[in-house]
């Protein structure tokens, strides 16, 4: 079953509300129209009704129906500010919170932690740290992890594949190169995919010598010791973890090479590259980030998506939640 139509019949009738707070963005109304007149989920939209009317007017978008909030005219914002200054554990006084929750992506974020909202997406006007830093400060990490990732969806026709970290952290060391690993891994299983993980390098099985390649093979063996069941091998070359025949060669005896289908790169700058060069060189769609970790789903769309790239990453933020 394609992946998108599996994720709606697991999310069908589950009144499942996801909060975009870029809702004067027209490929977010024109993501969060088609997904309210679908019945596939509750959007709420997040800004100035009138401006967020406009444009929906502008774009023959119909949102008729679909919840919009003006965090300025918010009849329990006073409750959302209490609420965020007992989060914040004195980081935050009241008057800062009251400035800070009238910033989009922050009201959104205190939606999801309240439960009026199931999930948000945000990110395609944002930046990826517009996005990250209110669901670090609010939401927080799940129990058991130390820090999120990002991960993407990649797929082609029968092919699907996850790619990690791509979206968030620069330089991991192997204690943390290990839990997106794990964390990827979960994602995968939740999106169909049967993970077989290659702990990518330029190196394979020590064919090279270097920091960079120790790291790897490190956080191979801590990777083991977190998820002793699950299917993952490294260092790997990528021909290596993809290719069968290089991987019988390369790494012979490896239940992975040759075999993966969730690609975990060694650094942020290799994964981001990675994935956006299966997207344009190879014609993959790329799905993501998204945000592995996290207490309660929210994801980080990129500036350069389009609406269907919304309407995609709402169903997938939407089946987190579940």
């Amino acid at each position: 079953m394609d992946l998108f139509e599996s994720l709606k019949s697991k999310i069908d009738g589950k009144n499942l509300t996801i909060v975009f707070p870029e809702g004067e963005e027209p490929r977010i109304l024109g993501a969060a129209s088609r997904l309210f007149k679908e019945n596939i989920l509750k959007p709420i939209l997040i800004g100035e009704q009138a401006k967020v009317e406009q444009v929906a007017n502008e774009k023959s978008f119909d949102i008729s129906g679909i919840e919009i909030i003006d965090p300025k005219k918010y009849a329990d914002f006073d409750d959302l500010v209490a609420k965020f200054v007992e989060r914040r554990k004195g980081k935050n006084t009241k008057e800062q919170a009251e400035t800070m929750l009238l910033d989009n992506n922050y009201f959104g974020t205190m939606l999801v932690y309240t439960g009026k909202a199931d999930g948000m997406v945000s990110g395609a006007v944002h930046s990826t740290g517009d996005t990250v830093r209110p669901a670090l400060q609010i939401v927080k990490t799940a129990p058991g992890n130390s820090r999120i990732s990002g991960s993407f969806i990649v797929q082609k026709g029968e092919e699907r594949y996850m790619f990690a970290d791509c979206a968030i952290n620069i330089n991991p060391n192997a204690q943390e190169l290990a839990e997106i690993a794990v964390q990827t891994a979960k994602s995968a299983k939740l999106f169909d995919i049967d993970p077989k993980v290659a702990m990518l390098s330029f190196s394979t099985k020590g064919s090279a010598k270097s920091d960079e390649v120790t790291k790897v093979a490190e956080a191979t063996e801590i990777a083991h010791k977190l998820a002793p069941d699950l299917a993952l091998d490294g260092e790997l070359q990528f021909d290596a973890a993809f290719v069968p025949s290089v991987g019988a060669q390369k790494a012979p005896g490896s239940t992975v090479a040759g075999h993966a289908n969730v690609f975990v790169f060694p650094d942020l700058q290799s994964g981001n590259i990675g994935y956006k060069i299966a997207q344009r060189f190879g014609g993959f769609e790329a799905i993501g980030p998204v945000l592995q970790g996290l207490a309660k789903p929210i994801s980080d769309l990129s500036r350069g998506s389009n609406e269907e790239d919304v309407y995609k990453t709402a169903i997938l933020t939407a089946s987190l939640a579940l």
